[in-house]
């Protein structure tokens, strides 16, 4: 029977523990470039013997930042400060992984300790966000841009060179940001895309922007390394996307070479109401990967080492991301380790303290 701190394999990649660092936005950047913030940020959890650490959502291009204050990855300038980044991951034992995403019509967002309100296109370090609908986040947003085929061909374009950085820039584990109402989260939710086209409609033709653009990046990502998705498993709303078609896209990214489900949901409909609680999104990534026969990771309101061993010994999910609590204690896998009696990754720095 697994358990938290059994080792997991994925094609060449092998995590120390079924611990990871879920990606979480600092919005503390200057035209998407990393910095000190990032690194102190992040080798302090691979310090803290997470097995996995995944930088943050790494906007491929630039109007596809959430925030004008977001990392970036859609310049060749961005490799060299990222791969620093996944230096001083990988020199403490955990793998380094990264998030490649685009904001979509949630794109020109404030720094969230700065405003809750989106900034105007028309306002200083403000721009027009783009979706598959000219449809507002909500009434506080302004309408975006409604991609064209031909545009929509250029955003998948950007996802691969995005992805080529991150190659570049050290990562060995992709995630593909398509969850919380960002832009391919927005083409397969039918509350955010009322296309008429080949991208809108019928479920096959939601799903076929991040299903083309899994295409574009699996073939430039080595064959070795892991490649995985983020979804929002349902909407939270009636009328929307639920676990059902989640369970069914898993299947179908699968064939896609697409290796691990990483299980969240929400955040594509303003006023959802949403259950949270203790692991209240676990159930989600049970049911993708039971329904699609998929590894999933399970991420939400993990915070007892109990809990999390819990999920993995009944095969709930393969791994455990974790979020605010990673915050609160970057350390947190040392002290599950001691907790569940099992050993744990201490640098030798800190052995004198244990």
């Amino acid at each position: 029977m697994p358990h938290l701190f059994e080792p997991l394999t994925i094609r060449g990649i092998t995590l120390r523990n079924r611990i990871g660092v879920s990606p979480m936005c600092m919005y503390s950047y200057t035209d998407g470039f990393s910095n000190d913030w990032q690194i102190v940020h992040l080798g302090a959890r691979a310090v803290g013997g997470a097995g996995l650490v995944i930088a943050e959502a790494s906007a491929v291009e630039a109007r596809g930042r959430i925030t004008p204050f977001d990392i970036g990855i859609w310049s060749d300038a961005h490799i060299d400060p990222l791969s620093k980044v996944s230096s001083i991951i990988k020199k403490n034992g955990a793998v380094a992984g990264i998030q490649i995403a685009h904001a979509g019509r949630k794109a020109s967002s404030n720094q969230p300790w700065v405003s809750n309100k989106p900034i105007l296109p028309d306002k200083p370090l403000g721009w027009q966000g783009v979706a598959p609908s000219p449809i507002a986040y909500n009434e506080e947003y302004s309408v975006p841009h409604e991609l064209s085929t031909d545009e929509i061909l250029g955003v998948q374009n950007d996802f691969r060179t995005g992805a080529q950085r991150a190659l570049a820039a050290g990562f060995e584990w992709l995630e593909i940001h398509a969850a919380h109402g960002y832009l391919l989260h927005s083409f397969y939710s039918p509350i955010s895309n009322k296309r008429t086209d080949a991208y809108g409609g019928s479920f096959e033709n939601r799903i076929r922007f991040l299903i083309e653009t899994v295409r574009t990046v699996r073939p430039i990502w080595p064959d070795h390394l892991p490649l995985t998705v983020r979804i929002s498993g349902t909407d939270w709303i009636e009328g929307g996307w639920t676990v059902e078609e989640s369970i069914e896209l898993a299947r179908k990214l699968k064939t896609e070479g697409v290796d691990l489900i990483d299980c969240s949901s929400g955040g594509g409909v303003f006023n959802a109401k949403i259950p949270v609680g203790p692991g209240y999104q676990v159930p989600i990534s049970d049911a993708v990967r039971n329904g699609a026969d998929i590894l999933t990771a399970a991420v939400g309101l993990i915070t007892a080492p109990a809990q999390a061993d819990e999920i993995i010994r009944n095969n709930r999910a393969d791994m455990v991301l974790l979020g605010r609590e990673m915050l609160r204690n970057p350390y947190w896998s040392q002290h599950a380790a001691q907790v569940l009696k099992q050993p744990a990754y201490i640098p030798q720095q800190y052995l004198r303290a244990y």
